[in-house]
């Protein structure tokens, strides 16, 4: 029951920083294109390289925090269901270009910067 409990919290929290960082960068960038949701999908695949990598280096944390911090947090900061929405939601106001664009953006920075984040990790710490 601590396990799930553990995840509930880290969900709650990491959807409230998920919007309070989308609805910043759509404020900053502009509603045109769906900037908020690649930050943070981008920001959250860095935050779990970078995590994962630490924990396996230098943390020592029980299995709760790393649910937490993994599956409740960072699980609920990306968004794959908005990313899809988004996509969708290009591609059927006549901007086909622009979805497959977004689409692979996506992609191509997350699995990017989840690879940086092991790497900086890597590098700060050994």
């Amino acid at each position: 029951m601590k396990l799930v409990l553990a995840i509930a919290a880290g969900g709650a929290l990491g959807a409230v920083a998920r919007h309070q960082v989308s609805a910043t960068v759509m404020r900053l960038a502009g509603a045109g294109f769906p900037w908020g949701t690649v930050a943070v999908n981008v920001l959250g695949s860095f935050l779990m390289g970078a995590l994962i990598e630490l924990m396996a280096l230098r943390l020592n944390v029980g299995l709760e925090m790393r649910a937490f911090l993994t599956v409740g947090f960072l699980g609920a900061f990306t968004t794959f269901s908005t990313f899809s929405l988004d996509f969708v939601t290009l591609f059927e106001r006549d901007a086909g270009v622009a979805a497959i664009g977004y689409a692979a953006l996506s992609v191509i920075l997350a699995i990017g910067a989840l690879f940086a984040g092991l790497a900086v990790t890597r590098l700060l710490l050994t």
